[in-house]
């Protein structure tokens, strides 16, 4: 894990100096007020991430942090295809010296990439799954709208979450499940905007379920709690609601608690007729996770009728998309194991950090169960 950050930290570092130095081209002949004026703007531009999250939690006004996030996350996707197409440029003048403007050309193209993402990021999709069981439910069609990482904070703000409420309601969910990740970085800007009173427009009649993620953690798990229980919204760790429609839902705790409670021990509190809903933010345990032996897989098969996951964002941007496609054996959408266990991996409703999304989708799943027994 340290070695991990060390290899980030100086991926980061030479990505900068290398477009520091492209673009240093740009000014080098400028008037001297300019030169300055660049070299300060850049040395915000490229630290700002780092700043806002160490003062994440700091006694600071709301919107200079957020702004200081907005910044840094936004720069970590320009600095990222802004160098991979300046060496295309690169490349290019090697191959054909006579041609010109390479580096505007580069940075034209990753605006407009940008500004693609961004549009992307703000029209959430609706998936559809319709999964027909012979367990009874108290109607023919129960419908579950599940949502996952929409990380409240400095950067998803409340007036994004009344977005999504609007996109949840639109759907008639008769319940709302949340896979994690609710919170971003720090619940002091969630709680002093008192964000999650959104929720209290959510219309579903067996009410919103949520398991924890790892961002709860990092955000303090105990404080989010606290905070969620001035709230409608249920956070299930390592417990069992079960609903009078015939629906049990599991809400495990996250990975990051080593002593979570097994599955198979928390599936014993749900009744054989019940149709088993499991949350579980990682997507650790399913479809064949280095960290998962084929016991631990069908154990989820043998215990739930649908496992829902978020967590991957399926790496939001591309090309990090192909490296969570390599670490989960399904870092995103439907599966099915054993004869009756649906998988969803979702890739979030919002995001974490820069507001883009290249190559991937955001999302909220809308999963009919049809019975084929009335209750």
């Amino acid at each position: 894990m340290i070695w991990t950050g060390i290899t980030l930290l100086a991926l980061y570092i030479g990505g900068n100096t290398y477009l520091f130095i492209r673009l240093w081209q740009l000014v080098a002949q400028q008037p001297l007020w300019l030169r300055i004026g660049f070299i300060l703007l850049f040395a915000v531009v490229a630290t700002s991430l780092f700043v806002s999250l160490a003062l994440r939690n700091a006694n600071l006004p709301t919107p200079l942090t957020q702004t200081l996030f907005g910044i840094g996350s936004a720069w970590l996707v320009f600095l990222l295809y802004a160098v991979m197409l300046l060496i295309v440029a690169d490349v290019i003048k090697l191959l054909c010296p006579t041609f010109q403007y390479g580096t505007l050309y580069a940075l034209g193209a990753t605006l407009l990439l940008l500004l693609f993402g961004y549009i992307n990021y703000r029209n959430p999709r609706v998936e559809h799954l319709e999964i027909t069981t012979d367990k009874s439910l108290d109607r023919d069609n129960y419908r579950i709208v599940m949502a996952s990482d929409i990380h409240l904070g400095y950067g998803t703000t409340r007036r994004d979450l009344a977005r999504y409420i609007e996109l949840i309601n639109s759907q008639q969910p008769d319940v709302v499940v949340i896979a994690g990740d609710l919170i971003d970085n720090s619940i002091k800007p969630v709680a002093e905007g008192d964000m999650c009173a959104e929720f209290s427009r959510v219309i579903a009649r067996d009410g919103i379920y949520m398991c924890a993620g790892n961002h709860e953690y990092i955000s303090g798990i105990d404080a989010v709690e606290e905070y969620l229980s001035t709230s409608n919204i249920h956070l299930l760790r390592d417990d069992v609601a079960r609903l009078p429609s015939g629906i049990s839902i599991i809400g495990r705790d996250d990975r990051l608690n080593r002593s979570r409670t097994p599955l198979e021990e928390l599936a014993t509190q749900c009744e054989e007729q019940d149709f088993v809903v499991v949350l579980d933010h990682q997507p650790r345990s399913i479809m064949g996770d280095a960290d998962a032996s084929f016991n631990e897989i069908m154990k989820v098969a043998s215990h739930s009728d649908l496992h829902l996951s978020g967590h991957t964002h399926r790496g939001q941007i591309w090309p990090l998309s192909w490296l969570t496609d390599a670490m989960y054996g399904q870092s995103h959408g439907h599966s099915k194991w054993g004869d009756s266990c649906h998988v969803v991996v979702s890739s979030g409703l919002s995001l974490w950090g820069p507001p883009f999304r290249i190559g991937t989708q955001s999302e909220i799943w809308v999963i009919d169960i049809k019975s084929e027994i009335k209750g």
